[in-house]
């Protein structure tokens, strides 16, 4: 079974992070939310979810894929957060799957994960980024090799639906796709 980290920093897009983890728990992957502290954490409206771990005593875990949440205080404590950081080179360097979402694939470009790939994201969320070579692109979710990027709120549906076929191939997304009445 897949497993999957799902990194919760104060002010993260609930819309988003809840999604792709009831979805992808609905797939039957193994999803672990981590906050960066010990405790609850507080999304950008203000609910508040009691994460399954803290991130410390996740970071020697195996995980096939890592998926950042926006919502954009929320992804500016993830980028300025070393763990983080050090936790995407980690699963780039193993060929393991990295995703974000809305303001999060920032967090990704300043990793160098995007370097010389096509990537979407909330609009102007990657200005002033470097990224050497990068080939922005505003469709609703961009899959380029192990890295899948999506725009926001609106598309973390298809953004889940598309990690869900990388992990358990297109007959699961299906499966779950259609218990959830979409038009």
């Amino acid at each position: 079974m897949a497993r999957v980290l799902v990194p919760l920093a104060e002010g993260f897009e609930e819309v988003e992070a809840v999604t792709v983890i009831d979805l992808l728990r609905r797939a039957g992957i193994q999803v672990v939310s981590a906050g960066l502290e010990s405790g609850p954490v507080t999304a950008s409206r203000g609910v508040v979810i009691v994460p399954d771990a803290d991130l410390d005593t996740v970071m020697d875990d195996h995980f096939d894929m890592v998926v950042l949440p926006g919502g954009g205080p929320g992804a500016d404590r993830l980028d300025r957060d070393p763990r983080i950081r050090a936790l995407l080179q980690r699963m780039a360097d193993a060929g393991k799957y990295t995703a974000a979402i809305c303001a999060a694939p920032k967090v990704l470009g300043h990793a160098g994960l995007l370097t010389g790939r096509a990537a979407t994201s909330f609009p102007g969320a990657l200005d002033g980024v470097e990224v050497p070579g990068i080939l922005y692109r505003e469709d609703p979710v961009v899959v380029d090799g192990p890295v899948i990027t999506s725009r926001g709120p609106g598309t973390a549906m298809d953004f889940t639906l598309t990690l869900i076929e990388h992990l358990a191939g297109a007959e699961r997304r299906r499966q779950v796709e259609s218990g959830l009445q979409r038009p």
